[in-house]
């Protein structure tokens, strides 16, 4: 009976096998070495268009910061304008409280009392004078009291009067009454806005 040896045989498809086996590896490999490298590109440009995106997003930030602060500096001039128009209002009305002042003034000294100083601090009044006697002064405090544009009389000082004049010395506070009463202020008020804010951060 004839021997057969198939040992070279199984050999050379071992061989084969293990050549298909690499081959598959190094196909599988490029596949994959192909796959990552797409996959690289296609996140690499998603990344640049978001960073467009972004950029586009801070320069429209910007515009918008610059058009707030201008909005801001309109409502600050507004806000000074709107001031000034208060007090040159305020003082229109007020242009009146010095007549009234010295008319009341005439009015309210009572016979035998003079005045030697008047100053005036905002609405306070600081009167000197002299009077014949103290009972003067008292009805000096009492017409003031009294009157429709003084009010709030406080005696500081009444001394028999110096340089041999006859009489006494006095010094009494009182307060003017503003034509401008408090419902008028409170009409006069505007409400002031809040400043717009700036807009600020990066984009998703």
């Amino acid at each position: 009976m004839p021997r057969i040896n198939l040992l070279p045989w199984r050999d050379q498809q071992r061989r084969e096998r293990k050549l298909a086996f690499f081959i598959a590896l190094g196909i599988a490999a490029g596949v994959a070495a192909v796959v990552a490298f797409a996959a690289y590109l296609l996140v690499g440009s998603m990344i640049d268009a978001q960073e467009q995106r972004n950029e586009r997003l801070r320069a429209q930030i910007r515009v918008l910061d610059k058009q707030i602060e201008q909005i801001n500096d309109l409502e600050a001039q507004k806000q000074r304008f709107i001031s000034r128009m208060q007090i040159i209002e305020l003082l229109q009305r007020s242009r009146p409280e010095v007549v009234h002042l010295f008319d009341e003034l005439v009015k309210v000294m009572p016979d035998g009392t003079y005045l030697t100083s008047v100053k005036e601090t905002g609405s306070q009044l600081k009167l000197e004078g002299i009077a014949q006697s103290s009972t003067r002064v008292s009805t000096l405090m009492r017409n003031i009291a009294a009157s429709q544009w003084l009010r709030n009389p406080a005696l500081e000082v009444v001394e028999a009067a110096k340089d041999n004049a006859v009489g006494s010395h006095f010094v009494l506070d009182a307060e003017q009454v503003s034509v401008v009463t408090a419902d008028d202020s409170a009409t006069n008020t505007t409400v002031r806005k809040r400043p717009l804010r700036t807009v600020s951060g990066s984009a998703p």
